[in-house]
């Protein structure tokens, strides 16, 4: 393991993921997974294309799965080892540089989620069925991929599970079919996803549409039967929320929406690439959860069609869900962005002025100040731009970066382009430094309706 395309981490947030010497396009997983035994059992298809001519390419894959066959561009490798989440396969032959690389994979075994400084992430059971939620390393937990968020590709993902249950995947349901006591269900996800925004839901759950039949993006719920009623009155004003999300930043980026509620409470809700999963305690008859539906459906746009390209940038995804959070109180009555910005940098302003939320450090970087302030940092540049050209920014960043990978200073460019005065002293103070930045003292335009 010692070459020399191992020894520079990828991304020094997580030095162990990702991997070197190739691109990955599709992944195609034939999953089976037993519920009462939580065990798995996985063909995964990968197809790449070379970046360099290597000796052995390296996949992340977690220590519970066993693998037992792999075969590259058809032939068995000569040989492959598996250790430190590491897959390490050695093709019979070289293969050129810009040569098409493609490994299956035969695995098994009892996932289990990987332990790190977030907590555990990953494939995780549930009392009756099982959620995967692997932000910001734990897709190698259920299937050997480049994880690494860069690393973007389309999924066809089949997962056959014991009837009773439903199963959810990213992208459009293909097709799904019952024989004896198991149902298979083929979901498609064409647009390039990043490894841990590919998930899978299991549990009790029903399917029911969301808003009008045929409204502009298709959103369903998939919901345990009792907590219908409580999703009904709780994201009841979603299809509105998507109407405002739309306005604010453009068109919706996938084919569609699914909320999963889990039958099980969860500490926070999660996001995957169109899906968000919430917990059973999100569903409390009284809205109380909505600050986070709207959170989580921004993230479609902010986080899953835009991806940052090394985690130090979290704030991209974070700040502006939280951000669209103030947006849609503004936009539905509440208290204005001004308002809540105001009250978050009062909040702000009593805790310890010790993070750079341009690079918080990987153990810091779900810190909620990385959220509050990225959120205020969008404010601040709201109230320097102006509001049709700070809304025009959101549109045009989120056109221009569609699907792909971003960076804050891809963002700061492009925001240079909408200001009549430099902007780097805004970055600096609310990005690079630790003491937190004073708003501009007056909001009167902005938020007004």
């Amino acid at each position: 393991m010692g070459d020399k395309f191992y020894e520079k981490p990828i991304d020094d947030y997580l030095p162990q993921n990702g991997n070197r010497g190739y691109r990955v396009s599709r992944y195609e997983l034939d999953l089976v997974y037993r519920v009462a035994s939580n065990r798995l059992s996985g063909r995964a298809e990968i197809t790449a294309v070379t970046t360099a001519v290597q000796p052995r390419f390296s996949l992340d894959l977690g220590q519970a799965l066993t693998v037992s066959k792999v075969f590259v561009n058809g032939a068995k490798a000569a040989k492959y080892g598996h250790q430190h989440g590491k897959l390490v396969v050695t093709p019979q032959q070289k293969i050129p540089a810009g040569g098409v690389l493609s490994v299956v994979i035969q695995y098994a075994g009892v996932p289990k989620p990987v332990r790190g400084p977030w907590g555990e992430v990953g494939w995780e059971e549930l009392s009756e069925g099982a959620l995967v939620a692997s932000q910001p390393n734990g897709a190698a937990s259920w299937f050997p991929c480049d994880d690494h968020p860069s690393s973007k590709a389309s999924y066809r993902i089949s997962i056959t599970t014991d009837s009773p249950y439903y199963a959810v995947a990213n992208g459009t349901l293909m097709r799904k079919q019952t024989k004896a006591s198991q149902t298979t269900w083929v979901y498609e996800q064409p647009e390039p996803m990043s490894s841990y925004l590919a998930t899978i839901q299991i549990g009790h759950y029903r399917k029911h549409r969301v808003g009008p039949a045929h409204g502009p993006v298709p959103m369903q719920a998939v919901v345990p039967p009792r907590l219908r009623a409580e999703f009904e009155h709780d994201f009841a004003r979603q299809p509105r929320m998507m109407e405002v999300f739309t306005e604010r930043f453009g068109p919706y980026p996938f084919g569609g929406y699914t909320v999963v509620i889990t039958d099980d409470d969860l500490e926070i809700p999660i996001e995957a690439q169109g899906i968000s999963v919430f917990g059973a305690n999100h569903c409390d008859g009284r809205r109380g959860s909505e600050r986070l539906v709207a959170h989580e459906l921004a993230h479609q746009w902010f986080g899953n069609s835009l991806t940052l390209r090394q985690w130090r940038d979290i704030w991209l995804h974070e700040g502006f869900a939280c951000y669209a959070e103030w947006i849609w109180s503004e936009a539905s009555g509440g208290p204005t962005a001004d308002q809540l910005a105001r009250a978050a940098r009062h909040n702000l302003s009593r805790q310890p002025q010790d993070i750079v939320i341009g690079d918080p450090g990987p153990r810091r970087m779900f810190d909620d100040r990385v959220y509050k302030r990225g959120a205020l940092t969008l404010h601040a540049l709201r109230l320097e731009l102006g509001e049709p050209g700070f809304f025009d920014l959101l549109r045009e960043w989120v056109l221009r970066y569609r699907h792909s990978s971003v960076s804050t200073e891809e963002f700061t460019d492009l925001a240079g382009h909408y200001s009549l005065v430099p902007l780097r002293p805004l970055w600096e103070s609310w990005l690079r430094d630790e003491a937190l930045p004073q708003l501009p003292p007056h909001g009167g335009q902005v938020g007004a309706r």
